[in-house]
Formats: structure tokens, C-alpha cells, sequence
């Protein structure tokens, strides 16, 4: 909690991002039932060889700048599941500073290139966030909803670290390292 406390000042979405991993992380480190729903499992697939993966996002490069662009912070955890499956959740600060969320199945693919460390992940969920006056930076919004796909490319370190790079369409690339649990 000090480390909540401390990081209040430096914006609320930071503080909120750092206080649900913190808070989160305990409760997904034991093996309760699966959060994902039991359709996504590929049935009769072997278990994961570990049950999830909090990620950590401090940059995002904007491939075109504005001056009302923000300072992006994402935290994300992911459930894994049999068939190289997982489901998640991402909470953010946009790039125009809205708090924001995305939630999302997808496909991870491992040896990609021939190299064990190397994997790709692709991700497709629903994104709110950005609402008024940014409806428009994301396509096919609704209210604040909108589709996403997000593939990612990522470079196992360690067993249980890793750093990864997500292709945010015609936005940018978010730099981020993830800890698998």
C-alpha cells in the first residue's frame, strides 16, 4: 500500500494500474478455477506450464506525435489456458489520458522462427475508453466501445520474464515486460 501512496502523485492512472497489479497478483498466484470462460481451452491439449502472465507497459512510441498526447501506463494479466489459449485484461491510461480497458481471448504462438524464446501473441477483445473528444482516435467506436486486435511479438528472457512489443495499428508500438506466474 506505502508503494500506492507513493506513486499517487505521479498521475491517478499509474496509481490505479500499480495498486490492482499489487492487489491482483496474490489472489492469481494460487490455482483457484479458471477465469476464463472453459470454451476457449483447447480440449485435451496439455496444461500450461504456468497458470498466467502480469505485464507492465511504461512507453508507447506514437508513430505520428500531437501535442495532446498523454503519457501511456498499462498493466495487463493474462490466464493461461490448454492449446497455448489465454484470456485477460488491460487496464490503461490512453494516449489522451482517459483511464481505459481492454478485454480479450486470443492464440499464442511459441518457437516462432525456429527460436524457443521467441513467440507472437495476437489478441482480439473490446477496448472502452476513448470517449469524448477522442471517439474518433479509435475505429468503429460505439459510445466509448470499439473492437481491437492486438498482436504482439515478445522475446522470452528467463523462464518466467519476458519483453514484448504491441503493434497498436496506425497509433504506434507499446514496449512492455511481462512476468509469468
Amino acid at each position: 500500500m506505502q508503494l500506492f501512496v507513493r506513486h499517487l502523485h505521479r498521475g491517478p492512472a499509474l496509481a490505479l494500474a500499480l495498486f490492482l497489479g499489487l492487489a491482483c497478483a496474490p489472489a492469481l498466484a494460487q490455482k483457484p478455477t479458471s477465469y476464463c470462460p472453459s470454451f476457449l481451452a483447447v480440449e485435451g491439449a496439455p496444461e500450461p506450464t504456468h497458470r498466467g502472465e502480469i505485464s507492465f507497459s511504461p512507453y508507447t512510441y506514437h508513430w505520428s506525435r500531437s501535442p495532446e498526447h498523454k503519457h501511456v501506463v498499462l498493466v495487463s494479466v493474462d490466464e493461461q489456458l490448454p492449446g497455448n489459449r489465454l484470456c485477460g485484461v488491460s487496464l490503461f491510461s490512453n494516449s489522451f489520458g482517459q483511464p481505459s480497458v481492454y478485454v480479450y481471448a486470443g492464440q499464442q504462438f511459441n518457437g516462432v522462427l525456429g527460436v524457443p524464446q521467441l513467440f507472437v501473441k495476437l489478441t482480439a477483445g473490446i477496448l472502452y475508453g476513448y470517449v469524448q473528444p477522442y471517439e474518433d482516435k479509435v475505429p468503429l467506436n460505439y459510445n466509448g466501445f470499439s473492437p481491437a486486435i492486438i498482436p504482439v511479438i515478445g522475446y522470452q528472457l528467463t523462464p518466467h520474464d519476458s519483453v514484448q512489443l504491441k503493434v497498436l495499428g496506425n497509433a504506434g508500438l507499446m514496449f512492455s515486460y511481462g512476468r509469468r506466474f
